[in-house]
């Protein structure tokens, strides 16, 4: 029955073109309105018996509407499922790293503690990275986004080796974590980390800092995280009171107390921790190292509770 009425209406439009005649347009409405009338029947409802009918059903009951996209049966709205998802919630995290630099190389120092939130999950976690033999960075932040720099550089460190080209230089890395970590975030996927730069070239010591969002500096001491409210403040007071230049003993020195501190007054700090070196002769990152604690005056703590 439905395509006898369309061919009848391809009649009628037909006719009407050919001798140009207005009214067959009107004869067409009225016969395509009695048509889905007759198709689809009145609806009535006999609320407080009053019989009122109401007109045809839409040309296509459920179709999308005028602007909108069609909601298949089945499928969910747009609203309700979730996008692509990124690091904006770190779970497993690393907290402060520390540098100094010192006549005749650079010295950096983080604990090796992964926290689960507030959970001291992993206790021996290193967020350190030997990128060759002139150049260090610690990091601290997201350990999943962390690991993924590493592998980023691990593969052009290989790819500089297979090719015969120059390593990487301290300035040369820390420009290339500059343009990443902007270039992240300004795709809206940040990689949810601090690092710290260390490294020795041409003579001079190199020592920078480059955030999630692609701000950098160099600096004499950086720190990150909670460090750069606690440690930040006591390495400068004692590169100040030694006339900005110290030796490898008087820095490691500092770190060890500066990380001391940070396990006091850093609840997601630790007492286990790791220390790497930057000379002209190389780099290295030593083995973790305990520190040892004194809690004998928590009691004297009060306001905590």
């Amino acid at each position: 029955l439905t395509g006898v009425l369309q061919v009848l209406s391809g009649s009628f439009i037909f006719f009407a073109r050919t001798h140009h005649d207005i009214s067959c347009y009107s004869w067409l409405s009225v016969f395509l309105y009695l048509a889905e009338m007759a198709l689809s029947g009145p609806k009535a409802s006999f609320a407080d018996d009053n019989i009122s009918f109401s007109g045809p059903p839409p040309l296509w009951s459920g179709g999308p509407a005028p602007g909108k996209l069609y909601k298949f049966p089945g499928s969910h709205s747009s609203a309700s499922m979730p996008g692509r998802q990124r690091t904006t919630h770190p779970i497993v995290t690393g907290t402060s790293v520390l540098g100094v630099r010192f006549d005749g190389g650079v010295m950096i120092a983080a604990d090796t503690l992964g926290s689960y939130g507030s959970l001291a999950r992993y206790r021996n976690v290193s967020r350190m990275m030997k990128v060759n033999k002139h150049c260090m960075i610690g990091a601290s932040g997201d350990i999943a986004d962390f690991q993924h720099l590493k592998e980023t550089l691990q593969s052009i460190v290989i790819t500089d080796s297979e090719c015969g080209d120059e390593p990487m230089t301290p300035p040369s890395l820390f420009c290339f974590l500059t343009r990443l970590f902007y270039n992240k975030r300004t795709k809206m996927e940040p990689l949810w980390n601090n690092v710290v730069v260390a490294g020795f070239h041409e003579g001079k010591n190199f020592l920078g800092l480059v955030d999630k969002i692609g701000v950098a500096f160099e600096e004499i001491s950086v720190a990150t995280g909670y460090g750069a409210y606690i440690a930040q403040p006591i390495m400068r007071k004692t590169l100040e009171d030694h006339g900005g230049i110290l030796t490898q003993a008087e820095a490691r020195e500092l770190l060890v107390r500066c990380m001391r501190i940070l396990y006091y007054r850093d609840c997601r700090g630790h007492n286990k921790f790791e220390i790497a070196t930057v000379t002209p002769e190389g780099s290295n990152v030593e083995e973790a190292i305990t520190v040892t604690t004194d809690w004998s005056m928590s009691h004297m703590v009060r306001g905590y509770e």
